[in-house]
């Protein structure tokens, strides 16, 4: 527990006492029929920063690289992943579990989306419930084998991400950012509970840093200058990267081509996770 903390304050929650104790052992067990490598969070203090982005993006890098790769889509409430993929089938499952849906290139996914009869359905479920269904996706599913898994977060950090730390074995988190100063503060709070919970922070992406005139190729900081280089010195953390406004890319997400985008946007966040994380 933080030395801060309060005891008053955790009054009734199941996990009062243990928030800031090292996670939890064992972890739920992963399918009979899976074998995870790695598992990589994808992570921030607020919404709509663009870590379903990242995710896609650093699961299309090591695909690339000839590694297995899955997502877990642990947004339940609002999940993204099958867009970017361009996935509008449906996860089958049978007596066995369920079986996730396969991109284009290779990239297994499990997400609430593929589940859903009507994708815009929403999902009213109170957050215990949302914290049982993904942790489902983890026992459930049989993802045979990877090598690299990336889990896109809910933003927060409430009972998702609580879960996700103290139930799956999370090897590091990348931690998404936005120019904004008052993004940067929400993130910290991304930042203060991975160190409650013990769990490394691989890097810091910034995402939205800069837009790229097409012409003149004069970079123009539109949302001011980011604060993420000041954030990864504070809390002494190796790597940090920064991604455009890229009108491009956007194009090729909302097609469900991410995986066909001739990009090397986070190629040295990959190869930084691929040294760190053994």
């Amino acid at each position: 527990m933080s030395e801060n903390c309060s005891k008053e304050a955790c009054s009734g929650c199941p996990s009062a006492g243990g928030c800031g104790s090292a996670r939890q052992q064992p972890f739920a067990a992963l399918h009979a029929g899976s074998h995870v490598k790695h598992v990589i969070a994808i992570v921030s203090g607020k919404g709509g920063v663009g870590k379903s982005l990242v995710t896609s993006l650093m699961a299309v890098q090591m695909q690339r690289r000839g590694l297995k790769t899955a997502i877990l889509d642990a947004d339940i409430t609002g999940p993204s992943i099958p867009k970017a993929f361009g996935i509008t089938d449906h996860a089958k499952g049978d007596e066995n579990g369920i079986y996730p849906v396969t991109g284009t290139a290779g990239t297994k996914i499990m997400s609430m989306n593929l589940l859903l009869e009507d994708a815009a359905a929403p999902v009213v479920w109170r957050g215990p419930v949302i914290s049982g269904a993904v942790k489902q996706f983890w026992t459930d599913v049989i993802w045979g084998d990877i090598d690299y898994m990336f889990i896109d977060m809910p933003p927060g950090t409430g009972d998702v991400p609580l879960t996700v730390f103290q139930s799956l074995p999370i090897n590091g988190i990348l931690v998404v950012t936005s120019p904004q100063e008052l993004v940067s503060m929400i993130v910290e709070k991304a930042l203060n509970m991975s160190t409650m919970m013990k769990v490394p922070v691989l890097g810091l992406i910034e995402n939205m840093s800069y837009f790229e005139c097409p012409d003149c190729h004069t970079r123009h900081e539109i949302f001011g200058t980011g604060h993420v280089q000041d954030a990864a010195d504070k809390y002494g953390i190796a790597h940090t990267a920064k991604l455009p406004i890229d009108p491009q890319l956007a194009a090729y997400c909302d097609q469900g081509k991410i995986e066909d985008y001739p990009t090397s946007y986070l190629q040295e966040t990959a190869e930084y996770v691929l040294k760190t994380v053994k």
